[in-house]
């Protein structure tokens, strides 16, 4: 008894080599994702000089100001829209060059558009830095998807949503440094924009130095490598104790339970009845984060700032002081997330999201009748970046991670990024458009989006804190039920396996309620159930514990001789 619990310990800590992955894979491509975030915005006036300096130089005429402004809404939102691009390359790369392999190849193409974003004033081209912000959007979108998944397949189950987090709260941190950097007495000057674009390759550059030396996803290495020793290798490296058995037989369980449903693509995802439940919410909860209106509250925050009193040159400092609360609380749900659970900090998020919308619309309408209301739009702006720093912000990619098995996450990643970006995309792009329309009213659509996506969440949505894998799957199991359907279709001779995916491998032919992991499980729940005298169900007749005994190693159903 006391060695199970020495070995529980050794899995259950944080050992120096996991704590450098998690730090190397966050700062290199999470760090880099929020730093291009906010790289643009303090020095656009700038940039758009050049533009048009370097347009005047080719034509001897000023650029008109329609050209500018589309030129300046291409650099921006090209890199929501290759982000967009990125997140379908997202399984091709993960399944054939492993998580940490994915990176790796990911940063040789961050490190040639920092380096182009660089020299784009000496080459006299704002074309090069448009296709350089898509050329990052795609790294962003790969490493967006990916760092998460890899995190979550290095971390034993007590910290995997802590370093769950821990990428949004890199992203965080990018976000304030660019704005930091941002700062007029800083790099955002005619001459320091070009190097504030170009610094984004430096975390690229430390990773791909750096991560190699580091493990490989013991998962993908056992499950898609078939690679056992190299597997356990990795496990052992990672906590930092020899003996990681139980660790290791039960990500065999999980390997054994999706032999046969191998490579699930998206297509194949989105027809599955038994992961159905997982999808939407990888969906809703995706499209939920980004469709809350996050990006509209920055977008709207200087001018609330203005509003209240801020002189224009204090601004940037009152920005970069959001930015740091919203570290400060991503930092904390490091700390929280296992100790309040997924769930309900998803529930605390889009609750605080929806009231700062409600309370911001009602301050916005009154602000030029009441005096005081510009104060409680700055009080609104902070709630918000509390509440969705809080849930809707880390929680989402963790929870990608935690309902999915092997053979179909990196698909729900792609599905999932993919969400995320063309959501991010689409409100970058018609929230100038609403905001003319509706004014101060604006928010009262985000608040709908959060208050539908914190039902939905309160309804659906489980708990996954202190879950394996496979019990987070057995839940959804119930949710998704395809025992009805199956009954009706499955006929004797189907090759389909029972065991096709743990998460919802419910013995439709046998027993409605019994989960098993493969055939060799069979002759367990008859022991189990003899006594009982039920009998198991099959669409063609019914049939005793001895014919389920006598076909347990066989990989296909056949129907008994008459």
């Amino acid at each position: 008894r006391e060695r199970e619990r020495q070995r529980e310990r050794g899995r259950e800590k944080l050992t120096l080599v996991l704590a450098l992955a998690t730090f190397l894979a966050a700062f290199g491509s999470s760090f880099q994702y929020g730093y291009n975030v906010a790289a643009v915005n303090s020095p656009s006036e700038f940039m758009q000089q050049f533009y048009n300096d370097t347009y005047y130089d080719r034509n001897k005429e000023n650029i008109e100001s329609f050209t500018l402004t589309l030129l300046w809404s291409l650099t921006v939102s090209m890199f929501p829209f290759g982000g967009f691009i990125g997140s379908l390359m997202v399984g091709f790369l993960v399944n054939n060059l492993g998580r940490k392999g994915a990176l790796l190849f990911n940063n040789i193409f961050s490190i040639l558009p920092a380096i182009l974003m660089g020299c784009s004033k000496i080459a006299k081209s704002f074309e090069i830095i448009i296709a350089s912000r898509l050329l990052v959007g795609i790294c962003a979108g790969i490493s967006s998807n990916v760092v998460p998944m890899y995190l979550g397949e290095l971390a034993p189950k007590n910290l995997r949503g802590a370093l769950g987090v821990v990428p949004q709260l890199f992203i965080t941190v990018g976000i304030l440094v660019a704005q930091l950097f941002g700062l007029r007495s800083v790099l955002a000057s005619e001459e320091g924009w070009p190097i504030l674009l170009g610094l984004t390759g430096v975390p690229a550059g430390l990773q791909l130095l750096l991560l190699p030396f580091f493990p490989e996803s013991p998962r993908y290495l056992l499950i898609q490598k078939k690679n056992e020793s190299a597997a356990e290798k990795a496990l052992q490296t990672l906590r930092g104790w020899k003996d990681v058995d139980m660790e290791m037989e039960e990500i065999r369980k999980e390997d054994e339970a999706e032999k046969a449903a191998g490579f699930i693509s998206v297509w194949k995802l989105f027809r599955m009845q038994s992961l159905r439940w997982q999808l939407i919410s990888t969906i809703v909860l995706m499209a939920g984060q980004q469709l809350s209106g996050v990006n509209a509250i920055y977008y709207y925050a200087d001018q609330i700032y203005l509003s209240a009193g801020v002189k224009s040159n204090d601004v940037q400092y009152v920005t970069a002081g959001t930015g740091a609360v919203n570290v400060f609380m991503t930092m904390v749900t490091v700390f929280v997330v296992e100790l309040w659970g997924r769930r309900n900090l998803l529930l605390i998020g889009f609750s605080t999201c929806l009231t700062a919308c409600i309370v911001l619309t009602v301050a916005l309408a009154l602000q030029n009748t009441i005096s005081w209301m510009p104060y409680v739009s700055i009080v609104c702006v902070i709630v918000y970046v509390i509440g969705h720093a809080v849930g809707p912000s880390p929680i989402p990619a963790l929870f990608i991670t935690e309902i999915f098995l092997q053979s179909s996450r990196p698909s729900a990643y792609m599905i999932g990024g993919s969400v995320h970006w063309l959501s991010n995309f689409i409100v970058g792009l018609i929230f100038p458009f609403i905001q003319v329309g509706l004014g101060p009213y604006s928010f009262i659509i985000f608040a709908i989006i959060c208050l539908l996506t914190t039902i939905y969440i309160f309804m659906v949505v489980p708990e996954t804190k202190g879950r394996t894998f496979v019990e987070i799957n057995q839940i959804f199991a119930k949710k998704n039920k395809p025992c009805h359907k199956a009954e009706e279709q499955a006929t004797w001779g189907d090759t389909r396996s029972v065991n096709y995916q743990l998460s919802t491998t419910v013995f439709c032919l046998a027993n409605k309620t019994d989960l098993i992991t493969s055939y060799q499980d069979i002759p367990v729940l008859c022991e189990q159930r003899k006594a009982t005298g039920v009998t198991p169900r099959s669409p063609a007749r019914m049939l005793s514990w001895e014919y389920w005994e006598g076909h347990a190693s066989r990989d296909r159903l056949e129907a008994p001789s008459s």
